[in-house]
């Protein structure tokens, strides 16, 4: 299928844009499956395994889409809620939140920025919340993992993340 359209601009443009997309990407998958078999369900089966869905019926917006605006190659370490590697108050973070799943520190980005890692983890956004030993510098980036054996096992990673929109 060939569009010579000129692309739509501003949010409704964006819209559309998408379900263009949505459409020519599917159609291929439902034009093989209608010539195979009359029977609907095994289209909406084979949809539901391809694209995010709910109740077979809605598409969801599929995460891990936000552009990048950056990417940095850094070391990649990670650590616990353990005195021995925090200061006194090892369940806050720098930025005075509790931590949890999801959080990263680094000297570099501010608080709140949002970053993937997708050599090791795909799509999954991690947030900015705590800061490292200034000797540690800006290129490095510490996990956060809720045992000493899981910060301990993960080890010491070279890779790149990317910078997401914010």
């Amino acid at each position: 299928m060939k569009i010579d359209a000129k692309p739509p601009s501003g949010q409704k443009g964006y819209l559309i844009a998408l379900i263009i997309g949505v459409l020519v990407s599917v159609t291929p998958v439902l034009e093989s499956k209608i010539n195979k078999t009359d029977n609907i369900q095994f289209i909406i089966e084979d949809l539901s395994e391809k694209l995010p869905m709910v109740e077979q019926n809605s598409l969801l917006p599929i995460t891990g889409t936000e552009p990048v605006t950056k990417k940095l190659k850094v070391i990649i370490t990670a650590y616990s809620s353990t005195t021995g590697q925090t200061d006194n108050t090892p369940l806050v973070t720098a930025a005075g939140t509790n931590v949890r799943d999801g959080i990263i520190a680094n000297n570099l980005l501010p608080f709140g920025t949002r970053v993937r890692i997708p050599e090791l983890y795909g799509n999954k956004v991690f947030v900015v919340e705590d800061r490292m030993n200034y000797t540690k510098g800006y290129y490095h980036v510490d996990i956060w993992f809720a045992s000493y054996d899981e910060a301990l096992n993960f080890g010491a990673k070279n890779t790149y993340i990317e910078i997401l929109e914010s």
